[in-house]
């Protein structure tokens, strides 16, 4: 068959196996995560064979050292699946929970119920051992899903899918609630974007044009986010040893993740004090630093930084820096070019922090901490699907509860509208 009729036989293998997976219980969608991870266990000359297979085709490809990292399965990173499998089963399980019951003065209660989103189309590059993480997650929330990882980690995408399918014959759940896409056809995403009767949402995990292509052309919702240009602001009543701190940490911990400070902000009562400190502890570290005028002041050595500096994804060792004059131009900065992902305020100031935390309009807004802690692990969702920038359904880091809606439930007795 061809690609459009083999993403429509996945598409309705999908929706059939979501009706199902809606009603399974906590205990069974547990033991195939079990299950899944004891396959996973025992397969490991079988992954690494297949993924032996894929570097070595990546290699005659041409592919760089970064994508190369990406692509292998080394033994920790198959632990590293086999533990997050455990994990994920360890979690409460969101689905079916019912909050806000309350009586209504005609008698009835009403309240909502937790339940799963359907199917979801999950698109991503390189790293397999997200095969293992996206399809853990599905199937807790009671999901079916579509997988669809890049060409070139085919072989071990499919050895994965293996003992995903395994994992749920044993748990008596159906095997086509998790599907890996067979094919390379780059038309394949076209058709998984575009089929509402079949797909509820999208999740994109990739580089910026992959998620630009997607937000563009799909036809179902996407839980997305393009860019990660976080900001620290460090307020004129900052605390000095805080402010480099956390300073510090959310640029070199490290470089290539979204949740990177990619701008430093500084009052002007505070850059004579601290920046100097800073510079010479970010040039330690191999950290590019481009100024403003104001900055380039204090530290005339660094590149002056040009208009699109305030709104680039470095994902490198490149620092931009802008002095400002209070609290406001600071907030106008962030919302402005910011790409609404984290941003944080370091200071001992109780108005100014509340000020912050209602003014800047991003997914995670800190005070005196870090940028980096914007993860779903750290914030306690066990593991996360990704982050969404997006104001609609999800917001921040998605783990379970991101991949669950909910309904309106009415309990009643016999009542009839008067």
């Amino acid at each position: 068959m061809n690609t459009q009729e083999y993403m429509r036989e996945l598409g309705q293998q999908a929706r059939q196996a979501a009706r199902q997976m809606a009603s399974a219980d906590t205990g069974q969608k547990n033991r195939a995560l079990l299950a899944m991870a004891r396959a996973l266990d025992a397969a490991r000359a079988q992954l690494v064979q297949a993924n032996a297979e894929d570097m070595q085709a990546g290699r005659a490809k041409g592919l760089d050292a970064a994508m190369l990292d990406r692509l292998e399965l080394t033994p920790a990173r198959i632990d590293s699946m086999i533990e997050g499998l455990h994990q994920v089963a360890a979690l409460a399980d969101p689905v079916g929970g019912i909050t806000a019951m309350n009586y209504r003065p005609s008698g009835i209660q009403v309240g909502k119920m937790r339940v799963p989103l359907g199917v979801i189309g999950i698109i991503y590059e390189s790293r397999p051992n997200v095969t293992a993480e996206a399809a853990s997650l599905c199937i807790k929330s009671g999901n079916a899903t579509i997988l669809r990882g890049g060409s070139e980690a085919l072989k071990s995408n499919q050895a994965i899918a293996t003992c995903i399918i395994s994992g749920l014959r044993e748990a008596g759940l159906p095997e086509t609630a998790v599907q890996v896409v067979a094919t390379t056809d780059r038309d394949a995403v076209g058709q998984l974007i575009t089929m509402p009767d079949y797909v509820d949402v999208i999740v994109p995990r990739g580089g910026k044009g992959l998620i630009e292509r997607i937000a563009r052309d799909a036809r179902v919702p996407v839980i997305k986010h393009l860019d990660g240009v976080c900001h620290v602001y460090i307020d004129k009543d900052a605390d000095k040893v805080k402010a480099i701190n956390i300073a510090l940490n959310a640029k070199t911990h490290r470089y290539g993740t979204c949740n990177t400070m990619e701008t430093l902000l500084v009052h002007s009562k505070q850059a004579a004090a601290v920046l100097p400190d800073l510079a010479e502890r970010y040039q330690a570290s191999g950290v590019e630093l481009r100024g403003c005028a104001e900055t380039l002041k204090l530290l005339p050595l660094i590149k002056a930084a040009e208009e699109s500096d305030w709104s680039t994804e470095y994902l490198a060792p490149v620092l931009a820096i802008k002095v400002v004059s209070d609290l406001d131009e600071a907030i106008q900065h962030i919302n402005r070019y910011g790409s609404h992902h984290t941003d944080a305020i370091v200071t001992e100031n109780y108005t100014d922090a509340r000020m912050f935390l209602r003014a800047v309009d991003s997914s995670s807004v800190m005070v005196n901490a870090s940028t980096r802690f914007a993860d779903g692990f750290e914030y306690g969702l066990g593991a996360e699907i990704g982050i969404s920038t997006d104001k609609i359904h999800a917001r921040g880091p998605v783990g379970l509860e991101g991949l669950t809606s909910e309904k309106y439930v009415v309990l009643g007795d016999g009542h009839v509208r008067q």
